[in-house]
Formats: C-alpha cells, sequence, structure tokens
C-alpha cells in the first residue's frame, strides 16, 4: 500500500481573512447543509476551523458530532508542534504554543509542577489540576521504608516499594488515565520501576498502598469499568478500587493476577543480536488487546547497550480471554481499525469512513528518560506503520520527521474532541 496515496486530499479550509461585509455570508448556509460538509471533514484542524468561521456554522457542528465518528489523531512533539499525518503536505497543526509537557492523556497535555499537575486541552483551552507528585497520602498513614545490609550496601527490604522511590529526583508521570469524572490513575516511577496512584480532579493528595511492591509496568488501561495493568512479565493485573471512609477518595484496594503471562526474557544470539520488546494494552471492538513490539539490536561488546537494527521490528497481538485466563494470538486488528500505539495514549479506531486502510499498527519511537533498553542507529525518527504478518515496517510520511534527543522521545498521539 502507498501511504502517500490514503492520507486525506482536498479537505476544506474556513476562510479566516477579514472581510469588509457587515454580514458573513458563511451564515446564510443552512444548518443542514452545513452539517453535511462538517462530516466530511475527518482532521480535527478542519472541524475546528469549520466552527470558528461564524455562530451558525458552529450551531451546525455540534449538531453532527454526536452522529460522528471521532477526529483523526494528531502527533504532539513536546516543542508544541502538532500534525495532522493523515495530509499530502506538511502540516503544522494550530496549537497555542504549548511545549514541554511531560506526558498525554487522551486530549491533554500534562505539565508537572511544584504545586501541582496541570493539565491543559491545547484545542480548548480547558485546564484543570491534579494533586502533585509530593502529595501523598499513604496506606496505612505511618508506612516507613525498611532497609537491609547486604555485602555493606543498603538495599530495599523485601523488594522496592512506593517508600524507597518516592523521594527521587527522577519520580515522573509515565502513564496517565481519565477513567471517570471522578478517578485519575497514574503510573508513577523512575526507570523501569512504578507504582500505581489514583486520586480525583480536585484533590489535594494522591493515594497509594506504600508497601506494595513495585513492578516493571508497561501499560495501563480502563476497560468495562475496570483498571488493568501489564507489567514486563506480561502478567494482566486488575486494580480493584475502593473509597477512603473519611474523605471519599479513590484507593487501590487490592490488586489480582487475572492472566499469567509466558516468560520472555531477552538473550544475545551467537550473531549478537538480541530482541527487546516494549507491550501495550488497548480496547478493540469491546476486547482487549496486548500488543507486543519486537526490537531487534546487535550487541557491540559483553556490558555494551544494545543498539536498534533500522527497520527490523514487528508486532503481535493477543487478545484477553477472562474465561480461561489466557492470551490467545490474533491475526488481524480487523479491517477498518488502526492501532495507535504510544507510551503515554493508545487507542484503536475505525477508519473506513475516511477510506484509509486498516488492519495497520501505527506506532512511535517514544522512550522514557532512564529507561531505555536500548540505544537507536539513527540520529531522526518518525511515526512507523506495520500490517500484521508482514516483514517490514513502512514510514508513511515524508515530511514529519524529529530528531531523537532526549527531550523529543516524548512524542505522542493526541485524541481531541470535537468543538
Amino acid at each position: 500500500i502507498t501511504w502517500s496515496c490514503c492520507f486525506s486530499a482536498g479537505l476544506m479550509e474556513a476562510d479566516k481573512k477579514p472581510r469588509s461585509q457587515p454580514r458573513s455570508p458563511w451564515s446564510d448556509l443552512p444548518l443542514d447543509i452545513g452539517g453535511v460538509v462538517f462530516s466530511r471533514l475527518p482532521r480535527y484542524a478542519d472541524r475546528a476551523a469549520f466552527a470558528l468561521v461564524c455562530p451558525q456554522w458552529r450551531d451546525a457542528a455540534r449538531r453532527q458530532v454526536l452522529t460522528l465518528p471521532l477526529p483523526l489523531p494528531v502527533l504532539a512533539l513536546p516543542d508544541g508542534t502538532f500534525y495532522s499525518i493523515f495530509y499530502p503536505k506538511l502540516y503544522s497543526f494550530p496549537g497555542c504554543g504549548f511545549a514541554g509537557y511531560e506526558s498525554v492523556c487522551d486530549s491533554w497535555l500534562v505539565f508537572p509542577r511544584d504545586d501541582g499537575c496541570f493539565l491543559v486541552n491545547p484545542f480548548s483551552r480547558a485546564s484543570f489540576m491534579l494533586p502533585a507528585l509530593s502529595s501523598v497520602r499513604l496506606l496505612p498513614p505511618n508506612a516507613v521504608a525498611k532497609w537491609s545490609l547486604e555485602d555493606g550496601s543498603q538495599v530495599a527490604d523485601p523488594y522496592i516499594t512506593w517508600m524507597h522511590i518516592n523521594t527521587s529526583e527522577k519520580l515522573h508521570i509515565s502513564k496517565l488515565l481519565l477513567c471517570s469524572p471522578n478517578l485519575v490513575a497514574a503510573l508513577v516511577g523512575i526507570g523501569h520501576t512504578s507504582q500505581i496512584l489514583m486520586c480525583q480532579p480536585g484533590a489535594s493528595s494522591w493515594s497509594v498502598r506504600a508497601y506494595d511492591q513495585c513492578k516493571g509496568f508497561e501499560d495501563m488501561a480502563f476497560y468495562q469499568g475496570k483498571l488493568y495493568t501489564i507489567a514486563n512479565d506480561e502478567n494482566l493485573l486488575v486494580v480493584n478500587i475502593s473509597q477512603d471512609h473519611s474523605t471519599g477518595d479513590p484507593q487501590v484496594s487490592r490488586i489480582g493476577q487475572i492472566i499469567k503471562g509466558e516468560p520472555w526474557y531477552p538473550a544475545v544470539f551467537e550473531d549478537d543480536t538480541m530482541c527487546c520488546k516494549k507491550l501495550y494494552l488497548v480496547e478493540s471492538h469491546g476486547v482487549l488487546l496486548m500488543a507486543r513490539r519486537t526490537i531487534m539490536c546487535r550487541v557491540p561488546g559483553p556490558g555494551a547497550v544494545p543498539i536498534e537494527v533500522a527497520g527490523l521490528t514487528g508486532f503481535e497481538v493477543y487478545k484477553a480471554d477472562f474465561e480461561h485466563s489466557r492470551w490467545v494470538k490474533v491475526s488481524t486488528v480487523g479491517d477498518d481499525q488502526l492501532l495507535f500505539l504510544g507510551r503515554r495514549c493508545s487507542r484503536a479506531m475505525s477508519v473506513s469512513q475516511y477510506g484509509l486502510p486498516g488492519d495497520y499498527i501505527l506506532f512511535l519511537d517514544d522512550d522514557e528518560e532512564n529507561r531505555m533498553d536500548y540505544c537507536y542507529d539513527r540520529e531522526n525518527t518518525s511515526f512507523g506503520a506495520y500490517k500484521l504478518g508482514s516483514d517490514g515496517v513502512l514510514f508513511p510520511h515524508p515530511y514529519i520527521s524529529w530528531k531523537l534527543c532526549d527531550e523529543m522521545r516524548l512524542a505522542a498521539w493526541l485524541f481531541p474532541r470535537d468543538p
């Protein structure tokens, strides 16, 4: 498939030039016709521009929103650049100058601060605050870190908990979910080690089970009213949630294993290559999927950091079989589905109505700081496209790329909402 032929073409742009007429002729467009025009615009940029032309067009847009599929996602870079990827030429989304975000949640950019965690929607200008990572309510409240000595060194006893990492300067949010209007869940940690924190918007603090073992959580998803996480051992865990009796705030009451993953250990082969992996959770057509990305790397020498071999990557996708507590491999994600996968935000979307090919996975090189399993052998990157069962990766957009430096690894999918 030639992806450049699949990009949407001929989309309408609203005329934003100043006019001398006292009344804009655009407002004479009947609402039903305006609704038809709006329904043909897959890009959020075009939908937003349409709604800004005049109050009548905005009314037409609002009437169509509930009957239309979600707008296509935007690719966001931390320097404040936004790209509409399904377009035949370079298009920088007219954002609001927001740069330096550290995470993404659906249509929200996340800016951790000393006084709180600031979330802003760059499209609608809406914003709200979450507690700062320094404000955490412990369960139990008198929890302390426990240590032991081994060979003269202090080590966590019996394993690493929140109390061993909570004062680190490298503490950061690696995943944030707005599960419901009253529930926010976050994976917070350092490097490969993290813990689950919870709060509700407007609360003064997060809550955490202080003595639970920190794990190498890879991803988290809110599926059919329940919160699930997956660790690097591919075990699927369900997070039971209760309310604090005195404050009513949400808190983790128990974490239980639902599916046991099969062991998957990286090994160096005879040709000095090895496989690394990344895991993602995403819901598609009412099914919870695990996508496993494998990256072939070469190992320059003993003790050296593996280096990615450009283009040699692949995906396997499994659905959660809750009845038999197992992962079941699937051969397709659906002829009308695209999986947008990223460390910070992932989603499955139906795209047949946009004339785009389905059964593809679109993914990012979006590693976290201090969580690198390998280095890159190239300076620049872009989003990649992979079709299940194929033997190669496409880099479909010749105009979009960014440097693989530390600050730009935070590239993310942003899923805007209609005006």
